[in-house]
């Protein structure tokens, strides 16, 4: 990986009330610190530093932007925590990837699991892995790329990334699955574009956007 260079941006608040906290990640920040010093600066000290009782809940990759939640009081982090547990939320990301997806709609099911000696790579596993199910749809094609909605129904650590390359369309950008020209991009081209959970006052559903930047 390249040296941490955070972006120096404004923290985008797209939703606070008196339990919950839902912000635009930006694209090269740590959700929570990293070890050591260098690594301290991330979207959880930012949002402290806004709203100081704020409890984490859930993360993203460094190097995907969009939609976080976070709560603002103990039974707000139980009560969201235990939607994420229980897979009752409903996530949707954009990503751009290599090549041009065929069909324009269909379901990758491969169990992960972690690639020990070269963590924190993952891998599929069929054996071991635990189970991960991420469905897509083609958006459009744009040149040799192709631009998709990913709904994941498991949450693994890189499951769209690896998802994505194990269909032979690695995401755009992406510095641990591309290689080549897919690689060649500024950043790797992920979003979270919605996030539709249950409000932790009172349960109604509430769905949180937050635009594509590329």
């Amino acid at each position: 990986m390249d040296a941490y260079n955070p972006p120096d941006v404004p923290l985008e608040v797209l939703h606070a009330d008196h339990e919950i906290l839902v912000v635009d990640k930006p694209s090269g920040l740590l959700s929570v610190p990293g070890k050591g010093e260098h690594l301290s600066d991330c979207l959880l000290t930012r949002v402290q530093a806004a709203f100081p009782e704020a409890l984490l809940v859930h993360r993203l990759d460094r190097d995907t932007s969009g939609v976080m939640v976070f709560a603002l009081t103990q039974p707000a982090q139980r009560h969201l925590g235990l939607q994420f547990e229980k897979r009752q939320l409903k996530k949707t990301y954009v990503a751009r990837l290599w090549g041009r997806l065929e069909p324009k709609t269909g379901t990758v099911d491969l169990p992960l699991i972690v690639d020990w000696p070269n963590r924190p790579l993952q891998m599929v596993d069929h054996e071991n892995g635990r189970p991960a199910q991420t469905d897509w749809r083609v958006l459009r094609y744009e040149d040799q790329t192709t631009r998709v909605r990913l709904m994941p129904h498991t949450g693994r650590s890189h499951q769209l990334r690896v998802h994505m390359r194990e269909l032979g369309h690695p995401i755009l950008g992406d510095p641990f699955y591309a290689t080549g020209e897919a690689r060649d991009f500024p950043r790797l081209m992920l979003h979270s574009e919605s996030l539709r959970l249950r409000h932790p006052d009172g349960g109604a559903g509430v769905t949180f956007k937050a635009k594509v930047p590329f």
